[in-house]
């Protein structure tokens, strides 16, 4: 077996960018879109201040995230270890760059050029490929030049034809590429005669990008890991987490209408068996779920492949399953609310769990987002899309029946309270969870809404459902006040998880190298 890898010495890169623009050049990139870039992150606190320059891209991973979610299959893994992308399978969904702990993919939605409109250069508008418009793109390895070499008994690493471009154009020779596999390779020497580290090994994807900081025995010890030593940082180099720019409000819409819509056919399954009439809250859930993904259907970048498409990858896309479990949704509750028959209520109630379910997966499944990452956001999704289906059951039901409030207050008051305090209990364990490793901005997105929600999401649609025990009389209004604070605070929820909690892995260095006469340093993690 072949697994073809990358390293790079730190302790010889310079800063220079020419990987970078032999990368450009060589791949007719868009402008401002490096599938190979070079960060410049400064460490450390005066007089002790350490700059450090850090080649970054495409890992390759042996367990790639990006893979994992893609519902197109347009992602895949060769054998050789290269992670490559099929442009004519890609919807444009963005799911793998979110996914992605290294932030090495794109997606540039229309063609740009260097110097605008009906300026651009001649070779620009010659290279451009339109099969990279509209959706991912990253690093290949240079995986044609590879597979010319091969053809051609070449040797990719050493000789130049079979070598990726940055690795090439390299003034240093800090970048080195070969098979790990092949014991006598040049990077499997560099890898036994030297100390390395991978980037982000705390997320377990086994990346194919090393970095060498020292030489084996030249380690005085005084060089920790970032996750030991308080070191401080500076973000002169992009290296701190920044907002991922990938999903925007039509995403976060499908998370907040699908929970929304999906709850609130669980509640409709629920009352159904007691004879409330639920037609209404069935019509509006499938209409809820619906304009859902809609919304996600109008940020796919390939947006008429993508119906077809996204059905693709059942085996590990969370994506696709969601639309999978969305296709018998529709019909199932269109029936029920024809026949008005309970079990087909039921029926449907279940399959909306399913999908409620899956978009917590979604989320859970996308590694490069620490704050969606975290196990204890899939309770938290579900019980939100409970809380928020309850909620607008119970509006409606304030709205067209009133009666069945009253008449039913202490059924109603009781699921509140549960599903309330589930929710409560869940956004407490997430909080938690991420206090002790996440990005500051993720920390103090999810503190400005804490108080707001421990008393208007949690706390006083509680104290309305005791309340309503005690008032049958007033019982209409206070429901309606629960309802719309049970509904709000879950689109509150949602909407600062995807828009405002989400900054992405960022970038960190476990060690920062020796150079000159320097030794080694402490590594640094920018923005935590």
């Amino acid at each position: 077996m072949t697994r073809w890898a990358m390293v790079a010495d730190l302790r010889s890169c310079v800063g220079c960018q020419t990987c970078t623009a032999a990368c450009k050049h060589t791949n007719a990139t868009s402008p401002s879109v490096q599938w190979r870039r070079v960060l410049d992150i400064e460490s450390g606190e005066f007089p002790d201040v350490r700059r450090t320059f850090v080649p970054v891209g495409c890992m390759h991973c042996e367990d790639p995230p990006c893979m994992h979610v893609c519902p197109s299959t347009a992602t895949d893994r060769r054998p050789d270890g290269i992670v490559t992308i099929d442009y004519d399978l890609c919807i444009g969904c963005a799911y793998c760059a979110v996914a992605c702990p290294y932030q090495a993919r794109y997606k540039v939605d229309k063609p740009v050029f260097s110097y605008g409109a009906g300026g651009q250069m001649k070779n620009e508008a010659q290279r451009e490929d339109p099969a990279r418009i509209g959706v991912a793109q990253k690093c290949t390895f240079c995986s044609e030049r590879v597979d010319y070499g091969l053809e051609n008994g070449l040797t990719p690493g050493i000789d130049p034809e079979a070598t990726p471009a940055c690795v090439n154009s390299c003034i240093a020779e800090a970048l080195h590429f070969g098979d790990l596999e092949e014991a006598s390779s040049n990077v499997s020497t560099l890898l036994r005669e030297n100390e390395t580290f991978r980037m982000h090994q705390e997320v377990g994807t086994n990346s194919g990008f090393h970095y060498i900081w020292a030489a084996n025995g030249q380690d005085d010890g005084s060089a920790q890991a970032y996750a030991d030593t308080a070191c401080g940082s500076n973000d002169i180099g992009g290296a701190a987490p920044w907002l991922q720019q990938h999903w925007d409000w039509r995403a976060a819409g499908n998370f907040i209408c699908g929970g929304t819509g999906s709850g609130l056919l669980i509640a409709a399954a629920l009352a159904s068996l007691m004879a409330i009439p639920v037609q209404l809250p069935i019509l509006a859930g499938l209409g809820f779920v619906g304009l859902g993904l809609f919304l996600v259907w109008l940020e796919t970048g390939r947006p008429l492949r993508a119906p077809l498409n996204v059905m693709k990858n059942i085996n590990t896309s969370w994506m696709t399953r969601e639309s999978l479990v969305a296709i018998p949704l529709f019909p199932l509750g269109l029936l029920a609310i024809y026949s008005g028959a309970t079990g087909l209520s039921l029926a449907t109630g279940v399959i909306a769990l399913g999908f409620v379910y899956c978009q917590a997966r979604i989320i859970k499944a996308a590694r490069g987002i620490p704050a969606w990452r975290a196990d204890e956001i899939v309770p938290l999704i579900v019980s939100s899309g409970l809380v928020e289906g309850f909620g607008l059951f119970t509006i409606l039901l304030v709205i067209f029946t009133p009666v069945a409030v009253a008449s039913n207050a202490a059924t109603w008051g009781g699921v509140v309270i549960v599903v309330t305090t589930i929710r409560a209990w869940a956004w407490s364990r997430y909080r938690q969870n991420l206090e002790r490793d996440a990005p500051t901005g993720t920390k103090q997105a999810l503190a400005g809404i804490s108080k707001t929600l421990a008393l208007a999401g949690h706390g006083l649609p509680v104290i309305f459902a005791i309340a309503v025990l005690f008032d049958p009389a007033g019982a209409s209004w206070i429901a309606l006040a629960a309802g719309l604070l049970m509904l709000g605070s879950g689109w509150l929820i949602k909407s600062v998880i995807i828009l405002r909690a989400a900054y992405n892995q960022g970038f960190a260095i476990e060690r920062t190298p020796m150079r000159g006469n320097g030794g080694a340093g402490p590594g640094a993690r920018p923005g935590y």
